[in-house]
């Protein structure tokens, strides 16, 4: 179990940097937005520390993406945020 948890953590917080620089944010906006410092943010980005659902619908709004895309992130989504982004 503790491994599919961290796997899924990765993963998300994979998505999350994705998404991040999707948006051409850096870290230290996302920080700000967030209201913690850019380390506790990149420590997120990195999987190093676990996400509460309050700090993931901050995030999700910040990158204004819902929560459930956030964490189902994959390339396609991607593409379909280019489309609405143009």
């Amino acid at each position: 179990m503790k491994a599919l948890c961290d796997a899924k953590t990765k993963a998300v917080a994979a998505n999350i940097r994705k998404l991040r620089e999707f948006r051409n944010y850096t870290q230290e906006y996302l920080a700000a937005k967030l209201d913690i410092s850019q380390n506790a943010y990149s420590k997120i980005e990195l999987g190093y520390s676990n996400i509460t659902i309050n700090r993931l619908v901050g995030i999700s709004e910040v990158l204004e993406i819902d929560l459930v895309d956030l964490i189902n992130f994959n390339y396609d989504n991607l593409t379909q945020l280019k489309v609405a982004k143009a």
